[in-house]
């Protein structure tokens, strides 16, 4: 494998509180959540991550029809983030363009509502949808997208639980320094609130989180936090080798220089400070840099008591000696968006490069003491000036840890 610089030269997002990226950065300088109330079979009212996107900008009635809510989400991306980039699938060979979509579950959205509109048909299986099985397999999201764009290059969703996000942008890398393909469109959809089994796995775990303000449930680090909000989104990019992007003159959001996973190897649903500790180092040294040379952190933190306590654990293992590293967290505002995360975290904070600012983490009342973390924003974005390096933590169930590392562009 060659070691061939990597740009992002495209995003496309939907979120709960934006569509695409200027939105996404206004509201989470300006303490803009978006967390609304839904019905969820079964289990009532609760809050939730939901995304307002039109998906008829890029489907007909009938595909909405057959295809899935994930599926949906990855196009609209997708499309935006070619959009953005300046590329054409017209002008270039589609056969070296590869698709890498993160994702937490498929399918369970698909099979709970089918099962439930066969309950209302005596179980009669005449009545099962004929789409089931193209709607429930594991590369779904990805393979929509390829159907519906022309994309004649691999294509594969990577489940990774809530690590998946940066687990897609990884595969890009790697592939695109093997040669395999010329362009990537990679990063994480989520589909999760169309599913009450999601909801009622939380709240059997005691992770799901509740309160009388929406808006202020996600409230990672505070004393008070009680679980996660459950939301959908989708982030994807266009990523390609630097010296392909230079050559048709594209814009540079950044170049993507480290990146590590690995796995706990211990609880299927706690994290281990140690393991994750170890993932972050492992990217610092792929991107040659050390903990003092990171300006942000974005952290996973995911709102549940020990999950987040957990991870401080790693962060100050890591960073407790780095003054110039600021510490913050997205999920405050748009609750947790499970394969999406990951990617839509890591791009609200791309235009700090621009900007100087960090955004904050918001909702925090009082501070837990097991969550004290230096430099952490709270409540109010920070001007720090200059900004070059952002590291995005995502880890997940199983195990699974993540880490990318993404640099200012200098020729």
């Amino acid at each position: 494998m060659n070691f061939e610089r990597i740009a992002i030269t495209g995003v496309g997002l939907t979120a709960p509180n934006a569509n695409n990226l200027r939105d996404f950065r206004h509201c989470l300088l300006h303490n803009m959540p978006c967390v609304k109330e839904i019905e969820v079979r079964y289990m009532g009212k609760l809050p939730a991550g939901v995304c307002e996107f039109d998906p008829l900008n890029y489907q007909t009635k009938k595909e909405l029809r057959n295809c899935t809510r994930a599926g949906s989400i990855g196009i609209f991306c997708a499309r935006e983030a070619l959009a953005d980039a300046g590329i054409q699938l017209l002008e270039i060979d589609t056969s070296r363009v590869g698709v890498y979509v993160g994702i937490t579950e498929h399918g369970n959205v698909e099979t709970e509502t089918e099962v439930y509109n066969l309950s209302q048909f005596n179980y009669d299986v005449k009545f099962w949808a004929h789409h089931h099985n193209p709607r429930t397999i594991a590369n779904n999201p990805a393979g929509e997208i390829n159907l519906k764009l022309g994309i004649q290059g691999p294509h594969y969703t990577i489940g990774a639980a809530c690590a998946a996000g940066n687990a897609g942008i990884i595969q890009a890398v790697q592939m695109l320094r093997l040669g395999e393909v010329d362009l990537a469109i990679a990063g994480g959809v989520s589909e999760s609130i169309r599913s009450f089994g999601i909801f009622a796995g939380f709240r059997s775990q005691g992770a799901l989180g509740y309160g009388d303000d929406p808006n202020r449930v996600s409230r990672p680090f505070d004393g008070k936090r009680n679980g996660i909000v459950v939301s959908e989104g989708g982030c994807l990019l266009t990523v390609e080798r630097l010296s392909d992007a230079q050559k048709r003159g594209a814009k540079i959001y950044g170049e993507i220089i480290g990146y590590g996973m690995n796995t706990d190897a211990t609880d299927a649903v706690l994290p281990n400070a140690e393991r994750q500790a170890q993932c972050i180092r492992m990217a610092l040294d792929r991107a040659h840099l050390k903990a003092e040379d990171i300006h942000i952190v974005n952290t996973h933190a995911t709102s549940t008591p020990m999950g987040d306590a957990i991870e401080c654990e790693a962060i100050r293992e890591v960073f407790e000696n780095s003054e110039g590293t600021y510490i913050n967290n997205t999920k405050s505002f748009i609750g947790h968006a499970m394969g999406a995360a990951g990617t839509l975290e890591l791009v609200g904070n791309l235009p700090a490069f621009d900007d100087g600012y960090v955004h904050p983490t918001i909702n925090i009342e009082e501070l837990d003491p097991k969550c004290a973390l230096k430099n952490l924003v709270i409540n109010e974005a920070k001007y720090i000036g200059e900004i070059k390096t952002i590291l995005n933590t995502s880890f997940g169930m199983l195990g699974t840890n993540s880490v990318v590392i993404v640099k200012k562009f200098e020729a």
